[in-house]
């Protein structure tokens, strides 16, 4: 940060709450008002707390890298050369004469998801005179427009919900915290909010169908060149919403169950087409080769990238195989979901994780102590639970299995968390339901 950050800060800051009043009146309910600022400076607090903690408490990572040693050299570029700058915003890893004098700075030049972000944070930088915390407000304003169309599209389908859908997209610390700051989780988790926004508008409600099916390619993009691991667990369970939608749409229960089948073979055979078409282009995530990916990624910040953290964990062997994977796959999802457990705490970001997986196993407990099973597998019918539970399993057998540091766990697993949460509290609310109509019929 700079002395300038200073004066262009407040000024980035005030814009934005401008926008975000205006944004607020046209998009929020009187119900759902009253979360609108308290989650978006929850946001801003998160960015500028990032940039706060990798300058005092790491002393430096991954968001000076993206903008100190990356997106900052692409900013004076554009001052001094702005046919150099553009050259940068569009170069895929090539040196070129005329922008060698700043391609040769910048760390991640050659990694292309890393580079994305350092694009990203450039076109931000332009706009704002290369300050960092205007940027780093830019991103956490991204990432909370997304989540908050989101969470207004979950709102609708379940309005006494509100406040716990609120609870569950916006107020959880490491998801505001680390979904905020100049880092790819930001980007991600902000378009995973578009996206199941506009599939949500584009499937179901039928609304602005050009549009949405812009923001929707759009969102795609972005996650494919930042995480492409987030479009492979995101999708298939998009899909599956959609077919079990379809399904619960046909009245009669003959035809029903003659055609469920075929719906739900073709959604299968979509899902698998679609996972295969996204890993072409990137052959670490092909289907023949996601178990090898996971061992190397695993091993990597176990071992190397992440050893002298402090924070590291392990599963058991794996050895490149998908059965090496299913077999540890229960112990996957648990570390993902429930870890580290307090006593696995060695320093206070840890103890944030811990406190707040502890949290994620409370409210699991609570659902199976205040419900019975046969209410809760009951409600396990419903299409958006389903959507919920099964994107968090998958996601969190992903991240758990090929993660093994809990540091970097809990910045990956933020995406997860909101739809994990909202399972159990929808969930549990369809089961009181169901409770209710019991009671009250006896």
């Amino acid at each position: 940060m700079k002395p300038i950050d200073l004066i262009i800060a407040p000024l980035t800051l005030l814009v934005l709450l401008l926008l975000a009043y205006f944004l607020r009146e046209v998009s929020a309910t009187e119900e759902t008002k009253k979360y609108f600022f308290p989650a978006l400076l929850l946001k801003m607090l998160g960015a500028i707390g990032v940039g706060l903690i990798y300058q005092f408490y790491y002393g430096g990572g991954d968001t000076f890298s993206y903008y100190t040693h990356g997106a900052a050299h692409i900013v004076n570029a554009f001052y001094e050369n702005f046919s150099a700058g553009l050259k940068l915003l569009t170069a895929n890893g090539e040196f070129d004469p005329e922008t060698y004098k700043y391609s040769s700075k910048i760390w991640m030049y050659r990694d292309q998801t890393s580079y994305f972000i350092v694009r990203i944070a450039a076109i931000f930088g332009v706009l704002t005179y290369n300050t960092y915390s205007s940027v780093a407000l830019l991103f956490a304003f991204f990432s909370f427009w997304g989540l908050w169309l989101m969470y207004q599209s979950f709102y609708k389908i379940y309005p006494e919900l509100n406040k716990w859908l609120a609870v569950s997209i916006f107020f959880v610390p490491t998801v505001f915290f680390w979904g905020s700051g100049i880092l790819k989780d930001t980007v991600t988790l902000g378009a995973t909010g578009f996206l199941v926004y506009s599939f949500i508008q584009l499937a179901f409600e039928r609304k602005n169908m050009v549009w949405n099916s812009i923001l929707m390619a759009f969102s795609i993009y972005l996650i494919i060149s930042v995480k492409l691991y987030i479009f492979l667990s995101l999708m298939p369970a998009l899909i599956l919403w959609f077919f079990l939608y379809r399904i619960g749409r046909i009245r009669s229960a003959v035809a029903r169950a003659l055609v469920a089948p075929i719906l739900l073979v073709v959604g299968g055979f979509l899902a698998y087409y679609v996972a295969l078409k996204a890993g072409e282009d990137n052959k670490r995530y092909a289907l023949d080769q996601i178990a090898e990916t996971a061992q190397v990624t695993a091993y990597d910040i176990r071992y190397w990238t992440g050893r002298d953290a402090g924070s590291g964990y392990s599963l058991g062997e794996l050895d490149g195989t998908f059965e090496s994977m299913i077999k540890l796959a229960p112990q996957a999802v648990n570390v993902a979901l429930f870890r580290p457990y307090l006593w696995e705490v060695n320093n206070p970001l840890m103890l944030l994780s811990a406190l707040e997986a502890l949290f994620l196993l409370g409210l699991t407990i609570r659902l199976f102590y205040r419900n019975k099973l046969v209410h809760i597998g009951q409600s396990l019918k419903s299409p958006i639970i389903l959507f919920c539970l099964g994107f968090a399993i998958i996601f969190a057998f992903g991240v758990g299995i090929s993660t093994y540091n809990f540091g970097t766990l809990s910045r990956y697993r933020i995406v997860m968390v909101p739809f994990f949460l909202m399972a159990l509290f929808i969930l549990d609310f369809h089961a009181q339901s169901k409770k209710q109509n019991v009671s009250n019929r006896s």
